[in-house]
């Protein structure tokens, strides 16, 4: 995904169809020398779920918004979100 920076908040990512779609960054972390954003899509009318990408930098310097592959890392860094952005709720708690 390409990224275009309106503000410290708003990011237009373009997706693989060339679409352009504009997200609000409701949070940011940096675990273990690698950086993650949470990410909601400000155009969507409906209640979406945030997405999160990683953040690389190629050899040119440029930042580059990437899909977590991995999925122990995707569940260790949406557990962090989760937790942080949206508190630790206890379901079966009485």
């Amino acid at each position: 995904m390409n990224e275009e920076v309106f503000g410290d908040d708003v990011l237009t990512l373009t997706d693989e169809d060339g679409n352009n779609i504009r997200f609000e960054r409701i949070g940011s972390c940096e675990l273990d020398g690698t950086v993650y954003l949470a990410l909601v899509p400000i155009d969507d009318n409906e209640d979406a779920e945030y997405i999160i990408l990683k953040v690389e930098t190629d050899e040119d310097g440029e930042e580059n918004f990437v899909t977590i592959t991995d999925d122990d890392e995707f569940d260790r860094v949406a557990d962090y979100f989760d937790d942080t952005l949206f508190g630790e709720i206890d379901h079966d708690e009485d």
